[in-house]
Parts: C-alpha cells; structure tokens; sequence
C-alpha cells in the first residue's frame, strides 16, 4: 500500500470526550493519530459538578477529565499519537486528503479530520427571546456556589446544567426561579418535581436595572399574552449552547453539522452532532464511530470497492 503524503492518517479536532475517544481508536488500529486542542484536555467537563450517567463510577467532570488526560498522555508516550497546542479555523475535504487551516495560517493534512469542536455557552444577547441592557454578562448557573445564592435568584434558561448543578449541589434549600422557553419545556422534565426549582414559563424576558435599588428587575411575557414583573436580586445564566462549527463545515439551520451532510474525509462527533445527543456517552461513542467508519471505508476503497 502507497504511504500516505500527508501528515497524520487521522487529526482529531477537540480533547473532550468524543475527541478522546476517536484518538484512542485510531491509535489502536495502527493510524497515524494527531490531536489538536486549543485549551486543556476535557476542559469543558471541569464545570461538571456530579456525574450520575456516565460508567465508569466517575462521580465527577474533573475526575473524568483527568481520565481523558492520563489517556492521551498514555498513548502519545507510546509514539501512537501527536497532541497539538492551537485554534482551529477552517476545514475542507478533498479527494485525496482533508486539510486543517489553523488561525495562525498553519496547514495540517490527512487523510481523514474527525471534528469534535462541540459547543460553546449561548450568552443573553444571542437569546432571541431575552432582551438584557448593553455588556450585560451574569454568571453562568455552573460556576455558582451555594453560597452565592443570597436573596430571590433567577436563572435564564432551563438547560441540562441545571439538573446536573442541584444533583452536584443535594444541600441547597434555596429556590431556583427558572425562566424557561417553550424550547426548553423538554429539558426542564428532570427538574419538574424538584421542590428547589419553581418553573416560570417565557416567550420572552426583558430584564432592566430598576432606577433605585440594587438588583435587577425582571419583566416576563409568558406563552399565554401575560405579563408579569418581578424584582430579583440576582440573574444567573443557563441559557445552553451554541454548535462550535468550524468554516468549512455543512450546518443546518440550528447550526449543528449532520454527519451524513460532509465531505467523505470529513468526520463530526460529540456534541456538534445535534442538540439532541449531547451526552457524554454518545459522544464519546460518535467518536470511536467516526474513526472506525474512515477505517473500514478506506479500506474498502484500497481492495475496490466503493469508499
């Protein structure tokens, strides 16, 4: 078989779960395996305070992450795999190879580019239904202690943080007053019958700083035409995400990239996917996925038949 001219048979974009999981796939079937992650490995699961879905009884995101690390650090000891410190920036795929344009003009090749970018934190000013004065930043929910929530706390969003931070959190007695979105309605199941959470239901939310006192003031227009007004002491942010996809990529409306919408040597995994897949598992399981079917179909191509 022809050596490869490129420089790795796989690059892997992103160390979360997926990105780690298509690196410990390729190493072990012999590929030529590249990572580039721009930040730390597994860094997003740092703000993961209780783990109670994934195996593995790792009962936090941290322990998990320093599980990825100890993972990449193993097989690159082995010369089985090359980690990269950088940005991604764009992504295209050609007949013969894919290529990985860096923000800092660097090119990296190979035959197949599995992205597992995943997302980023969607912030109020690109909420459609919420509307916040200018440079206004509230903290995110899973950076929030217990002892922060003081006063009448109400929280933007009812995203999937919000179950995992009272899972992580079983002492807190304070309520949790939830503005949730039609869009959210689904996610929000799992908290419904818990007493901390009052659901507050939202087609839109105007927040203001009132013109005495501290705090914000918080106006909710709910699904059914009413409006009411309520006083909080503190906002925080649980809006969810946004998909981190690369230039380059095929993406639907909502963002997200389909697997089946890329170029052949163009593979996507974890949470970039879809909005409905992101949990660990599957995305570590998309990952492995994503290197196997590059494996198999380049090999079918080298025997003749169809990639």
């Amino acid at each position: 078989m022809k050596a490869s001219s490129c420089d790795t048979d796989v690059l892997v974009v992103g160390a979360g779960p997926a990105g780690v999981a298509a690196a410990v796939m390729a190493a072990s079937l012999n590929l030529r395996t590249m990572v580039l992650e721009a930040g730390s490995v597994g860094g997003k699961l740092l703000r993961i305070g209780a783990l109670e879905n994934v195996p593995g009884a790792w009962s936090t995101g941290t322990q998990l992450a320093e599980a990825l690390a100890a993972d990449l650090a193993r097989i690159e000891k082995a010369g089985r795999c090359t980690v990269v410190q950088g940005f991604a920036a764009q992504v295209r795929g050609y007949e013969e190879r894919a290529e990985l344009t860096l923000d800092d003009g660097r090119v990296l090749t190979a035959e197949c580019i599995v992205v597992a970018t995943g997302v980023t934190d969607l912030t109020p000013s690109e909420a459609e239904w919420v509307t916040v004065p200018a440079a206004f930043s509230p903290p995110p929910l899973w950076r929030t202690s217990p002892q922060d929530l003081t006063g009448r706390t109400y929280v933007l969003g009812a995203d999937r943080p919000l179950g995992t931070w009272l899972r992580a959190h079983p002492q807190v007695s304070s309520t949790l007053h939830v503005l949730c979105p039609p869009t959210d309605r689904y996610k929000a199941a799992e908290v419904r019958d818990d007493r901390r959470v009052r659901l507050i239901p939202a087609s839109h939310v105007v927040i203001t700083k009132p013109v005495y006192g501290g705090g914000w003031t918080v106006e909710v227009h709910g699904p059914d035409g009413s409006k009411t007004v309520y006083a909080a002491t503190a906002v925080l942010n649980n809006l969810g995400n946004l998909p981190a996809a690369l230039t380059g990529l095929v993406s639907g409306e909502d963002g997200y990239c389909s697997p089946d919408e890329q170029h052949r040597r163009i593979r996507i995994a974890g949470d970039l996917r879809s909005g409905r897949f992101q949990r660990i598992v599957t995305a570590q399981g998309s990952g492995a996925e994503a290197v196997l079917a590059h494996y198999y179909a380049s090999r079918l191509s080298h025997a003749g038949g169809t990639p």
